[in-house]
């Protein structure tokens, strides 16, 4: 019965909204490459304080959201298409270069580096994180922007059966069998990467009784 409720819960939560990966061909934190240096050129030659290194880090989104309130865009820090276009001088690129992609193994690469990192209620950061300020923070670091809580993010992709979970999923958790309220990153062999309020940044086991009995679905933002 409790795992009726929880793929019910989580059916309800997609049905509220469709899958938002927001502008997935649009350039932004954590890419990399020749795309990204001919952005930050332009910002330069345009008086942006930007490094010209083919990184599009805190400092490259800075300048771009800069930018787009010079020029009346909407300031978002993303390099879409309105964006490029009035920066580069020429259309955007329908799809993104394969080198741009982020892959399950990449989330999950970002997400170990915070092992061992204090959990922190409300924590965003990596002085502390909460479970869905930890999904979100690796997610940008990816270049996916997510909603900020774990009942939200539970409609920002596409369903997806326990049998099939690949590494970056996102797993969701209903801690009073009814309500999302806790979520993680799937990295294979029947594990997740989350938050835990004891052991802060850290692995866990799906198949544990308690993980078991409050399971409540799955979602996959890579596409």
């Amino acid at each position: 019965m409790r795992k009726k409720i929880g793929a019910m819960l989580l059916a309800a939560a997609f049905c509220l909204s469709v899958p938002s990966v927001s502008d997935a061909a649009a350039f932004r934190l954590g890419d990399t490459g020749q795309e990204v240096t001919e952005i930050q050129q332009a910002l330069a030659s345009s008086g942006y304080d930007v490094s010209v290194d083919g990184d599009f880090g805190p400092a490259t989104q800075e300048a771009v959201r800069q930018f787009q309130k010079d020029n009346h865009l909407d300031v978002d820090g993303l390099v879409g298409a309105q964006s490029y276009e009035m920066l580069l001088h020429r259309p955007m690129p329908k799809v993104k270069p394969e080198s741009y992609i982020t892959s399950g193994n990449n989330v999950i690469d970002t997400a170990q580096q915070f092992l061992g990192v204090p959990y922190v209620w409300g924590g965003s950061s990596p002085s502390g994180f909460d479970c869905s300020g930890f999904v979100q923070y690796v997610f940008a670091r990816c270049g996916i922007d997510l909603p900020r809580t774990a009942d939200v993010q539970a409609t920002a992709g596409t369903p997806v059966s326990k049998s099939e979970l690949q590494p970056g999923d996102l797993v969701f958790f209903a801690g009073d069998y009814v309500n999302i309220s806790h979520v993680g990153i799937y990295v294979g062999d029947g594990k997740m990467i989350h938050a835990s309020t004891t052991y802060g940044i850290a692995y866990d086991d799906l198949s544990r009784d308690y993980r078991v009995a409050h399971y409540a679905g799955a979602c996959r933002v890579l596409q």
